[in-house]
């Protein structure tokens, strides 16, 4: 199974080049694969529930770079500021009073995107357009210095219209690009079915779990 992830690994690698950056989603994925992953010298992991994140941060070695990119419930976020290195999936204002309060318990910053729901599909989580927008012009992030916004996450809705998918993500990329007065560095979309699109329409972070291990 290692040559499989060492294979899949390169040929993502390749395909996305220095300007893209590949996180690996464990969901679901055995601890042996993700050890193995980890043995070929890659470090930057996701999970989706922060009950499977702590459960494999607890046996892995403590170098890696762990990021939460599913639905965060205030009261789980507690568990996860001590050492989490990303946190991709804020939502509301009020999730981001909890992270600063932990993250000042915790003596850090914590750095975090915000979750854009632009996916046809009421599963999917995420600030409307309008309400990421009343966040930006009224500086709402300004009000919680102790998290740092690094840019936007976002996913299209699971559906073989890849027109659909792509006016999703370009929809995502041009709010991102609107947002002029503060330095966003990360448009975070594209998953293992749709990566190469999301890239394309101008992603520079993937979320990447069964392409790599399957």
């Amino acid at each position: 199974m290692s040559s499989i992830i060492q294979s899949n690994l390169h040929r993502i690698q390749t395909e996305i080049g220095n300007r893209v950056t590949l996180i690996a989603v464990t969901k679901y994925q055995e601890l042996d694969d993700v050890k193995a992953l980890y043995n070929l010298g890659f470090k930057t992991f996701a999970e989706n529930r922060v009950q499977d994140l702590l459960s494999k941060k607890e046996v892995m070695p403590d170098d890696i770079q762990w990021h939460l990119i599913g639905t965060l419930q205030t009261n789980k976020v507690k568990y996860i500021a001590p050492f989490i290195s990303l946190i991709q999936s804020v939502d509301s204002e009020k999730l981001l009073a909890e992270i600063e309060k932990q993250a000042i318990k915790n003596n850090r910053s914590i750095s975090y995107l915000l979750q854009l729901h632009v996916a046809q599909e009421d599963t999917k989580h995420g600030m409307s357009i309008s309400e990421a927008e009343l966040f930006f012009t009224e500086k709402i992030y300004e009000k919680y210095p102790h998290c740092k916004l690094e840019g936007i996450m976002g996913m299209a809705t699971n559906t073989d219209d890849m027109e659909q998918v792509k006016s999703e993500f370009e929809l995502l990329k041009s709010f991102f690009d609107k947002q002029q007065h503060i330095p966003l560095k990360t448009l975070s979309m594209g998953m293992s079915g749709d990566y190469a699109l999301a890239i394309e329409c101008g992603s520079n972070m993937i979320r990447v779990g069964s392409a790599l291990f399957k």
